[in-house]
């Protein structure tokens, strides 16, 4: 993780500029028995850092425990309320605001973070200035450019897409015997109400033994790209430092 998380100076950002920062948001939760609880960070750190780099942004650390509350009570998950994590990113995006950042892209690694489309919401009432990214529709994409063999219903936790994105950036956190993890549950009516558990006993639902590095560096390359529309919508509002 340590290569994921920023190690640029104020004396950086000062040369930099940079009007829009990037805020990845993960989670702490289970996600079965080979891969690690901060699985969701890694990947929005993954994310984030890509696309601070293609596009010259400000990378800020991520927000590590969020709204995991459909995993509970499966061991090692750890969430905070919906209430807190829409305060600590309204908090953070005044924070920069003031120090003339006034633009933000918040990267979501976890499907569950439902607050995050509110916050988002809210803050543009004035005007384009904060994007949530990815979403579907990028995902889709990225899928697609990726020539990944699950869907999106089907690959839900811890499936294809994740363990590409973490065997491409993170090899590291991929614990040996993922490949035997697969399990299918593409239909979830009542996984708000049930949680995690009424439909896995494994913790993944999806095809981890389908995942490559190549899928992996495939998914992050159509991300940056996409990232770049979400840019440009807030671009034009954000590029005079607004109040």
């Amino acid at each position: 993780m340590d290569d994921l998380i920023t190690r640029a100076t104020t004396g950086d950002e000062r040369r930099r500029g940079p009007v829009v920062a990037v805020l990845p948001v993960g989670s702490f939760e289970q996600h079965g028995e080979h891969l690690p609880l901060i699985t969701d960070t890694a990947i929005a750190c993954l994310i984030a850092r890509r696309v601070a780099d293609d596009h010259g942004l400000f990378l800020l650390p991520p927000i590590t425990i969020a709204c995991s509350h459909e995993h509970a009570p499966m061991p090692g998950t750890v969430s905070i309320s919906a209430t807190t994590l829409y305060a600590m990113v309204n908090d953070i995006w005044q924070s920069l605001k003031a120090s003339g950042v006034p633009g933000l892209i918040v990267v979501n690694g976890h499907g569950g973070n439902y607050v995050l489309s509110n916050v988002v919401q809210e803050l543009n009432v004035a005007g384009p200035r904060v994007a949530l990214f990815p979403v579907p529709e990028d995902r889709d994409q990225a899928r697609s450019d990726a020539g990944l063999e699950s869907s999106g219903a089907e690959d839900m936790h811890g499936g294809e897409f994740e363990v590409s994105l973490l065997l491409h950036g993170a090899p590291n956190l991929v614990h040996d015997g993922i490949e035997e993890d697969d399990h299918s549950a593409p239909n979830r009516p009542f996984l708000l109400t049930l949680g995690m558990a009424e439909y896995t006993t494994n913790g993944v639902i999806g095809q981890p033994s389908l995942a490559t590095p190549a899928k992996g560096k495939a998914l992050l390359d159509s991300l940056s790209q996409s990232a770049g529309a979400h840019l440009q919508a807030i671009t034009t509002n954000v590029a005079g430092r607004d109040s």
